[in-house]
């Protein structure tokens, strides 16, 4: 076991969604020194902005979270940028550390890196059995680049790294915004936004059909800090819950919590995107004893009213951005 309390940790990403949920929880766990490197100072895409992070925090463990993310849309979009980013971070992240003698490096991959058509419930061992979906292809093979890194730099250099791959996360302090959203912070939106309006219909993409498995972001973290506490294996490891929805039964469930009574609206010409999403989760049941807690109803109640109350909050810079553009034409 890999006593935490007293090491230098660095968690990239650690502002963000994921990434505040995991400080928390290590800190009140007695983590005295997690050092969060923010963009505006560290630019973990440049070399030396790397460089200079590792000569202020000194990290013995890093957890490496930051990532370029969105839902399909912004995938589609972006996919030069998503793939770039998040390959130079992880790669360069991942030299410094080795070169360094960090510790420990927990690399978080992604579900996106699964192949389209992989076997249902995904396996770590069939990560490699084919192409991942293709909207966001380039994202999940920058990330799944980490794997083989990961294990390369274990076999030439002793390094501890380990790769972590969480399925789809949801829960308070997800990002809300349209252009970056994942499916569950949408639909939230859509329903909690119509309610407020007074809109008579909502439009989802999509056919319902396809399948997703959701992790609530406090076992996401649960699961990542015993893992490096406990886990030192060269192998993948999947965190989820091992059980899927169809989307279409989850905008149902949306609809009921958030209190909408309108009619959905599905725009069948808009990508399903991976068809089915469900992790074997024997794994990390068995390697680190981690098993996701969260009631899945709890878990969406638990976001819903956090998103209503934050609303005003979350939409006011986004409005003061469109105002200001709108002045400036």
């Amino acid at each position: 076991m890999l006593a935490l309390k007293e090491k230098q940790i660095v968690v990239t990403g650690g502002s963000g969604f994921l990434g505040s949920h995991l400080v928390e929880l290590l800190r009140a766990r007695g983590c005295r020194k997690v050092f969060i490197p923010r963009s505006s100072k560290y630019d973990l895409c440049k070399q030396d902005a790397i460089a200079r992070m590792f000569d202020d925090a000194k990290p013995q463990i890093i957890i490496h979270l930051a990532a370029v993310v969105g839902g399909i849309g912004a995938n589609r979009e972006n996919p030069g940028k998503f793939y770039y980013e998040n390959m130079i971070m992880g790669a360069e992240l991942m030299e410094q550390a080795r070169r360094r003698g960090v510790e420990k490096f927990v690399a978080v991959g992604t579900v996106c890196a699964y192949p389209k058509f992989a076997e249902v419930p995904f396996r770590e061992d069939d990560i490699w059995s084919g192409y991942p979906e293709e909207t966001n292809a380039p994202y999940g093979l920058a990330k799944k680049m980490l794997l083989v890194q990961a294990q390369a730099y274990r076999q030439q250099y002793g390094l501890n790294a380990i790769y972590l791959l969480p399925v789809n996360l949801y829960g308070p302090r997800d990002s809300f915004d349209p252009s970056k959203s994942h499916v569950i912070p949408a639909l939230i939106k859509k329903c909690v936004d119509a309610v407020e309006s007074g809109a008579d219909e909502i439009e989802v993409w999509g056919t319902g059909q396809a399948s997703r498995e959701f992790l609530y972001v406090d076992d996401c973290a649960e699961g990542i800090a015993l893992a490096t506490e406990h886990y030192d294996g060269a192998l993948p490891v999947n965190l989820g819950v091992g059980r899927e929805i169809k989307i279409r039964d989850l905008v149902e469930l949306i609809v009921e919590l958030s209190g909408f009574k309108g009619k959905v609206v599905w725009d069948a010409d808009k990508p399903d995107g991976q068809p089915r999403r469900c992790l074997d989760v024997t794994r990390a049941r068995e390697e680190f004893g981690f098993q996701a807690k969260t009631d899945f109803r709890e878990g969406l109640k638990n976001t819903i009213e956090w998103y209503q109350a934050a609303r005003q909050e979350i939409e006011r810079p986004r409005l003061s951005q469109a105002a200001a553009a709108g002045s400036r034409g």
